[in-house]
């Protein structure tokens, strides 16, 4: 479709198509619903972003309501490098409009200029508007989205220096990851004493297989298979047949509650990371059949039907909210969990041509479209409570995150339209 003139769409129409194209799945018709994905994507969710680029500083504002009010003008990178990516995998895969890559540059330089530091971790947490930083060196994971948008921005500039920037900042964590234990800069979570959390090698696994594709460097696609094994070898729990956020360092479940807790979305997301670096790096990284058994654990884990479905975020081995000294916001329904397993159901029932993975992917839709599609504004609300009503303070980070939306809708798209799994990184030619 044209993305020309970025206007909502009709909210009913729109919702009827939907409906047509998740009743064409079921018949192996994937065009109608690629289709119609891409009106979701360029018709409902782009246009909220749009009025949100600083043009006169740069950068993207997103301290902002579900409603599109900026409530503050700073600017989280953890958020910045995030649009980078998404800004530049529209132009990569879907739209090759000078557009999205001009956006996607635009925020990276604005990164570059303000955001380089010294110390553990490249890149500072928070910067104001103009670039001044406010926060420092607080957390790996900025370092690591730093590298998953870079290695698409330079795909889609043909730019090899943001390619040395992203390897330049993925040696400095592989130091740091290795050397600093529970020390390791974490932010927004602690990191328990004597533990070790789930999501550094979660993220940094799809982080360093991309960064293999793009540099052709196998010590990248080393250290991902390095972390995919330590999810399996580590964090996945035999006796409850579930993957677990919080370990010993020196092996074994955590003791109390953090070593209760469970994030069904971030397991879902993590498992189909390894679909993805399976398919790109042609390293089998666990049994696939394996992979969407406890796959399907977890979304039958966190669906929480009692309340009219969605998955919940945290949760204990039985499926209940996780105790709420550890991970207080167990109970919420926040958007992410849902986009994650919208994308996952969808690769499930490509690649296991079950039924009952589409069956999944239509009843997360069915939530989708009843709860947290923002008819009005555009986008989605992203903090609901186990009930769906709408949630106003802070969970994690201050801002509303222009990243798991997007890419779910992208890459259900790409895999739609290519009829294979995406690819982890776009690689520059």
């Amino acid at each position: 479709m044209c993305v020309a003139d970025m206007k909502l769409i009709d909210s009913g129409a729109h919702k009827l198509r939907g409906r047509a194209a998740l009743a064409g799945l079921r018949d192996g018709e994937t065009a109608p619903m690629a289709d119609w994905l891409r009106e979701h994507l360029f018709g409902q969710v782009l246009p909220f972003w749009e009025p949100l680029i600083d043009g006169e500083q740069g950068g993207l504002f997103t301290c902002v309501t579900d409603s599109g009010e900026i409530v503050s003008r700073d600017k989280w990178l953890w958020s910045q490098w995030r649009a980078v990516w998404v800004f530049s995998r529209i132009y990569n895969s879907l739209d090759p409009s000078d557009r999205w890559r001009d956006r996607a540059e635009q925020i990276a330089r604005f990164c570059g200029k303000h955001g380089r530091i010294e110390g553990d971790v490249s890149w500072a947490l928070l910067l104001d508007e103009k670039g001044v930083v406010k926060r420092g060196g607080e957390s790996i994971y900025v370092d690591a989205f730093a590298v998953y948008g870079l290695v698409e921005l330079a795909a889609a500039t043909g730019d090899r220096s943001w390619l040395a920037m992203a390897v330049e900042t993925a040696d400095r964590a592989i130091v740091s990851i290795r050397t600093l234990e529970e020390k390791l800069p974490h932010f927004p979570y602690p990191i328990w004493a004597g533990g070790k959390p789930h999501g550094v090698p979660m993220i940094w696994s799809i982080v360093f297989a991309g960064l293999a594709a793009a540099s052709g460097d196998q010590k990248y696609a080393e250290f991902a298979i390095e972390m995919t094994n330590e999810v399996w070898t580590d964090f996945y729990d035999k006796d409850s047949d579930r993957i677990v956020e919080t370990v010993k360092k020196s092996g074994g479940l955590y003791p109390g509650s953090p070593g209760e807790v469970t994030l069904p979305g971030h397991v879902i997301e993590g498992l189909w990371f390894q679909r993805l670096i399976t398919a790109q790096l042609g390293r089998e990284t666990h049994n696939k059949e394996e992979i969407w058994r406890v796959m399907a654990r977890h979304f039958d884990l966190g669906w929480e039907q009692e309340s009219g479905g969605g998955l919940l975020l945290a949760v204990n081995r039985d499926g209940q909210p996780a105790p709420t000294e550890a991970w207080p916001f167990g109970e919420t329904k926040l958007w992410w969990p849902q986009t994650e397993a919208l994308f996952a159901t969808l690769l499930g029932w490509h690649e296991m041509r079950d039924p009952e993975w589409l069956g999944r992917y239509e009843s997360l839709w069915e939530v989708v479209w009843a709860h947290y599609v923002d008819w009005e504004h555009g986008e989605w609300r992203q903090k609901l409570g186990r009930d769906f009503s709408p949630l106003t303070g802070t969970i994690a980070l201050p801002v509303k995150d222009p990243f798991h939306l997007p890419r779910s809708l992208i890459m259900q798209i790409e895999l739609l339209e290519n009829k294979t799994p995406p690819r982890v990184a776009t690689v520059l030619k």
